[in-house]
């Protein structure tokens, strides 16, 4: 199966609209925007709408991956917690007329909203081709191969492919990520120490393989 593409919170905040609405929760990036418009004017959709290109994890228990749940102290009831008002597919607190409990299943459990993974930890790098001397500075996810890291590049060179990707003199494994390939985070470090990330942000450098049939 193709492997999931994993996704910068910058890139989901960016689909933030009810005609192009994401969000993540869990680690899974959704986009919603079918879901909104099945169910175009609903009421419920408020709460998703105002979270629209954000995370919402806190929706959910990390151990069920269902809505989280509490017992309502007046009837002794389990209940879903929903403290920014019920949303589609939540069921109301009680038996109602206008409400069909067979909906199937619900969005935040229905695989076909998924688009990709949420990045853990994301980095920055610095990408220079030595050929042209042009300098790009890159946001990536750390779980990312370099080969899927070349692919967000082809947005700046659509010949990318026909270079030999290298960091400290060493030939890089695309199929491997960053820290696989020994460049390393060293966000945590230089924190610490106080330093400013930019003036050590790693460079890997394109070298030109003389081939542009790979563009």
């Amino acid at each position: 199966m193709e492997r999931l593409r994993y996704f910068t919170p910058n890139e989901v905040a960016a689909h933030n609209t009810a005609a192009d609405l994401w969000v993540s929760f869990l680690g899974k990036v959704c986009d919603l925007t079918p879901l909104i418009e099945q169910h175009s004017g609903d009421a419920l959709l408020l709460p998703i709408l105002e979270c629209a290109g954000k995370d919402i994890s806190c929706w959910f228990d990390p151990e069920t991956e269902d809505v989280l749940k509490y017992v309502d102290p007046l009837t002794n009831c389990v209940r879903y917690y929903t403290p920014r008002g019920r949303f589609v597919h939540v069921p109301p607190a009680g038996p109602r007329s206008d409400w069909d409990s067979d909906i199937g299943r619900p969005w935040w459990r229905d695989e076909r909203f998924q688009v990709g993974l949420l990045s853990a930890k994301t980095r920055w790098i610095r990408v220079i081709n030595t050929l042209t001397s042009q300098e790009q500075q890159l946001q990536v996810c750390s779980e990312e191969t370099l080969a899927e890291i070349l692919q967000r590049y082809l947005d700046y060179n659509s010949h990318a492919c026909s270079y030999t990707w290298k960091h400290g003199g060493a030939t890089l494994d695309m199929s491997r990520t960053l820290a696989e390939n020994d460049v390393l985070d060293d966000d945590l470090k230089l924190q610490q120490l106080r330093l400013d990330r930019d003036l050590f942000t790693p460079a890997i450098l394109l070298h030109y393989n003389d081939d542009l049939t790979e563009g």
